[in-house]
């Protein structure tokens, strides 16, 4: 995953746990605009999400910050 998308999931995961707790779910989706204005990152989120590591469609933010920061 390139590196500005590590930093993207890393800054909203920061701010929904923030604003909402640690309990806070994401989806992919929350790392993008309701627009489909860049559909290659937006499949790179999808394949990390869903191919490689099979998450459900809700995760905790904080998970996925961790996992995002492990490096997997």
């Amino acid at each position: 995953m390139r590196q500005t998308l590590r930093s993207k999931i890393i800054e909203v995961c920061d701010k929904k746990i923030l604003t909402k707790g640690d309990s806070v779910g994401v989806s992919f989706y929350a790392f993008f605009a309701n627009k489909n204005n860049d559909p290659e990152l937006l499949m790179e989120a999808a394949t990390w999400w869903i191919s490689t590591h099979r998450l459900d469609h809700f995760e905790k933010a904080k998970k996925i910050k961790q996992m995002v920061e492990a490096g997997l």
